[in-house]
């Protein structure tokens, strides 16, 4: 009886003192400062960098016409049809950066840059200077360079093992320089193909440059070489408006003409491109 009596004092005296420290490690708990969570942020996803070649299958833009003035009096001015124009612009490269907003939906802004030459012919069924026959031709050739920049955006089409075909459009602005024109006349006589002696006349023209718009539409496939690097190539349009291309020569210019004496059709290309695009995060 005494044994029990004891055991009975002795659980309770321990209950008694424990229940104030198990409150007061609820309380902590209960009660203690909430902490800062660290929570995990994607920073620069999606940010891409661009580089292509591109190669033209065909170039068209070239000037068809240009005018003649004659001091009179009175003044005048008179519209001329190149025998023969043509383009020669084959080679163009790009480099941009680019983010991709969804797994479907990208875009990206791009330096652009290519150079290439305009040939023309002429001639008048009139005699050469000094001559009582004959037929002045002409032979004419420029250089050109543009650069200008491009906002692109694409419509990824889905992912098919690792290829990834894609529809795009761009717009932007291109600085077009001209270079001085060089004209190469020559007398061709109707009897042996012989020039007269001072019967060649040769001029040099002015350039034009100006900034045109242009605008863009792109298809093609791209294929994943790595996790963060894809093989780019795809088909360009590009047009590029229509502006001056070159004005009168000196002595020409000194005899009263004025303005732009040709303007060349706008440029469009029918490009065939190959680049990579490196993601950096």
């Amino acid at each position: 009886m005494f044994m029990r009596i004891a055991l009975t004092s002795s659980i309770a005296v321990l209950t008694a003192l424990a229940a104030p420290v198990q409150a007061a490690d609820l309380d902590d708990i209960i009660y203690a400062p909430e902490l800062a969570m660290t929570q995990p942020v994607e920073v620069g996803t999606g940010w891409y960098l661009r580089g292509d070649l591109g190669y033209s299958v065909r170039s068209r833009g070239a000037a068809t016409n240009y005018s003649t003035f004659t001091a009179g009096p009175p003044a005048a001015y008179f519209n001329n049809a190149f025998d023969s124009s043509s383009l020669d612009s084959d080679w163009s490269g790009s480099l941009g950066a680019g983010y991709n907003f969804t797994d479907y939906l990208r875009g990206d802004l791009t330096f652009e840059y290519t150079r290439g030459s305009f040939a023309g012919t002429t001639s008048s069924v009139g005699a050469c200077t000094g001559l009582a026959t004959g037929q002045c031709a002409s032979a004419d050739s420029q250089n050109f360079d543009q650069y200008g920049f491009m906002a692109n955006a694409y419509v990824d089409l889905g992912t098919f093992a690792g290829f990834t075909p894609y529809v795009g459009a761009g717009a932007g602005v291109t600085r077009v320089t001209w270079n001085p024109l060089s004209n190469d006349q020559s007398c061709v006589s109707v009897v042996g193909n012989v020039c007269g002696a001072g019967a060649a006349i040769d001029s040099t023209h002015s350039g034009q440059e100006s900034w045109r718009f242009t605008y863009a539409l792109m298809t093609g496939v791209s294929y994943d070489l790595s996790k963060d690097l894809k093989l780019d190539l795809g088909y360009k349009y590009s047009k590029i408006k229509s502006g001056g291309q070159f004005s009168y020569d000196t002595a020409t210019a000194a005899a009263g003409a004025t303005g732009i004496q040709s303007y060349d059709n706008g440029f469009s290309k029918h490009e065939v491109r190959v680049g990579l695009r490196y993601s950096l995060f």
